[in-house]
């Protein structure tokens, strides 16, 4: 007997196939919302753990530029931190450097009358100035027809577009010195910067510099200054350090513990302490080299651990060293924040 298109057996057998797609339907909707929850219940326990808090630690009070290594430095109200440390216009933080004949650099160091020669941005020129010397114009940008010198910093190779004859004259007058000096300039958009990690192993491979000795920034608290000279018969002041960052309004030292800071739209991630050299004893006001103070009394007192002599050696500790983990602007008068993972 044949079966009819309209029999109770085949309106049976489509309810069943309906009622099973529909069970697949449910079935996968709630996989689906299953798959949600996980998802959801995942992301929250991501976010719990890598949750970020913001704590108020100090305001900035300073923000220093120091477009000639050794040199005075230019006190701003803002700036821009690009990889290579703070910029305002024609001012660069260390993108200047002094160096003999053969590129080698030369510092307060070897010529501690360096950090009396004042720098300071001249509309589209740097303007230097020294004690008995008539003021000197650099332009910037330098000639393109200038000569580009191959240089050596820290044991380093870096270039640097010399500045020209006048220039060279000025520092080697100023100097007394037997050998001509040069001054050159580093630029960013040419030339190859250092790494940071060629010079302290704990700097990240992006860490990046022009002339500094091994960072773009350098962080200093006015309390830690303050908490020095208490133990000092003669105060030093911040151009004895020479931060690019001061802070106010925190603990002396505090900034020994701030591993991840945010001011202003710049990230700085911290790497080392600042071990401090004999350019520290150099003074600021009269340009004669110690080799005394205030490195004997930092001694005494911030000394580093005995499992971090591989990195310090018998240098103090003061200021801490960041590497640039955000580019963006800050202003003196911009909250600090210590950046804490709460998990």
């Amino acid at each position: 007997m044949s079966i009819s298109h309209h029999s109770p057996l085949r309106s049976i057998s489509g309810v069943a196939q309906s009622a099973v797609q529909n069970l697949s339907r449910h079935r996968l909707a709630l996989l689906c919302a299953a798959g949600l929850g996980v998802t959801a219940v995942a992301s929250w326990m991501w976010w719990k753990k890598n949750r970020l808090e913001l704590r108020h630690v100090g305001t900035v009070s300073q923000l220093i530029i120091y477009p000639i290594k050794s040199c005075r430095g230019v006190s701003v109200q803002e700036a821009e931190c690009i990889d290579l440390g703070l910029v305002n216009g024609e001012l660069e933080d260390r993108h200047w450097l002094v160096v003999t004949e053969d590129g080698h650099m030369v510092t307060g160091r070897q010529e501690p009358r360096m950090v009396l020669i004042s720098v300071t941005g001249c509309g589209d020129s740097l303007c230097l100035e020294a004690p008995g010397m008539e003021k000197l114009v650099v332009p910037v940008p330098l000639p393109k027809s200038n000569k580009v010198l191959d240089c050596r910093v820290f044991g380093s190779d870096i270039q640097g577009r010399d500045s020209g004859e006048e220039a060279s004259i000025w520092l080697t007058s100023y100097f007394q010195s037997s050998k001509p000096y040069r001054l050159v300039h580093f630029e960013s958009e040419a030339m190859k910067p250092r790494k940071s990690k060629d010079v302290e192993k704990p700097f990240r491979e992006k860490d990046k510099i022009a002339y500094p000795d091994a960072s773009p920034i350098m962080l200093l608290s006015e309390t830690s200054l303050e908490d020095l000279n208490k133990r000092m018969e003669q105060p030093v002041s911040l151009g004895n350090f020479r931060p690019c960052i001061v802070v106010s309004g925190c603990q002396a030292f505090a900034e020994d513990g701030w591993d991840d800071v945010k001011v202003g739209t710049t990230r700085l991630k911290q790497v080392m302490a600042c071990g401090r050299c004999i350019l520290t004893t150099v003074d600021p006001n009269t340009g004669v080299l110690s080799r005394k103070e205030p490195l004997d009394t930092l001694r005494t007192f911030r000394q580093s651990d005995a499992s971090l002599s591989h990195l310090y050696k018998t240098s103090p500790l003061f200021g801490q060293y960041y590497g640039v983990e955000q580019t963006g602007r800050l202003r003196v008068g911009d909250p600090v924040y210590h950046v804490v993972r709460r998990g």
